[in-house]
């Protein structure tokens, strides 16, 4: 087992609890530092009551992700017929946000050779400095394309489905902009939707962890420049009217007899 020291950061989601347990096997996990999103929520509240629109956007993403993920499909997805749960709840820190003083405070204590991130809010600041090998986060999209929010169901709307994936990559200053370590495609099957495609993307990108950090320990170098700057796809780009095309898309066979398989694309220096 690789014995590099990490650091992980991410969501609470079951899909975000899976990889912080899978990546946790494969290294010396020091911390798992959680974004509660709860940071001043009176003001937060206050923010979006002046911009009714906002406000808007945000309750039909609500509403729609509530249908969406009715029945804990993502934990069965996840965890079968388990509860989703950190393997290493000994090692869980919940912050307000993920740009906290106290998340600095945890790597400048640890300092971990690596820091791993997934499903949190963007990292700014002086985090961006910080872990020895640096910081790797795990993209729900092939970049540079598809950057940003939504990029399975981007794809699929841009009938691309051959480019429904993940990016593994070193993060930066902006948004999936960082060098590329990996993109890593799932199989796709003729009766998948968006959220299956994308659960099926991040479970064969988090199995990919165990032989990066592998790799990364022997002293191999990942990481080639994006070449140009894609598409950045924004929350409040989607609307019914593309759902609804992208339902129709999928009913009428976008995903049959595609015959593709998992594909994973490394990118060496």
């Amino acid at each position: 087992m690789p014995q590099l020291t990490v650091i992980i950061l991410c969501g609470q989601a079951p899909r975000h609890l899976y990889f912080a347990n899978q990546v946790a096997k494969a290294c010396k996990p020091l911390a798992i530092i959680q974004e509660g999103g709860h940071d001043d929520p009176f003001m937060k509240i206050i923010k979006l009551l002046l911009k009714p629109k906002s406000l808007w956007r945000k309750i039909n993403r609500w509403l729609r992700d509530r249908k969406r993920y009715w029945g804990n499909k993502e934990a069965e997805f996840f965890f079968a017929n388990e509860t989703p749960q950190l393997s290493h709840p000994e090692l869980r820190v919940e912050v307000p946000h993920i740009n906290h003083s106290q998340v600095i405070e945890l790597i400048d204590h640890y300092q971990p050779d690596l820091i791993v991130v997934f499903g949190t809010s963007l990292l700014k600041g002086e985090l961006l400095e910080k872990g020895r090998l640096g910081i790797i986060n795990l993209h729900g999209g092939l970049s540079p394309e598809y950057r940003g929010a939504d990029c399975t169901f981007w794809a699929l709307y841009n009938q691309e489905p051959e480019k429904v994936g993940c990016t593994v990559h070193y993060i930066n200053a902006g948004i999936d902009t960082g060098n590329i370590i990996a993109h890593v495609s799932p199989e796709i099957k003729t009766n998948d939707d968006e959220l299956t495609l994308f659960w099926r993307a991040v479970r064969s990108s988090t199995h990919l962890y165990a032989e990066l950090l592998n790799r990364l320990e022997q002293g191999e170098a990942f990481g080639q420049k994006q070449t140009h700057k894609g598409r950045l796809y924004q929350v409040k780009d989607r609307s019914l009217k593309h759902e609804k095309a992208v339902d129709t898309l999928l009913q009428c066979g976008l995903l049959a007899n595609l015959n593709l398989g998992k594909r994973v694309t490394w990118f060496k220096l």
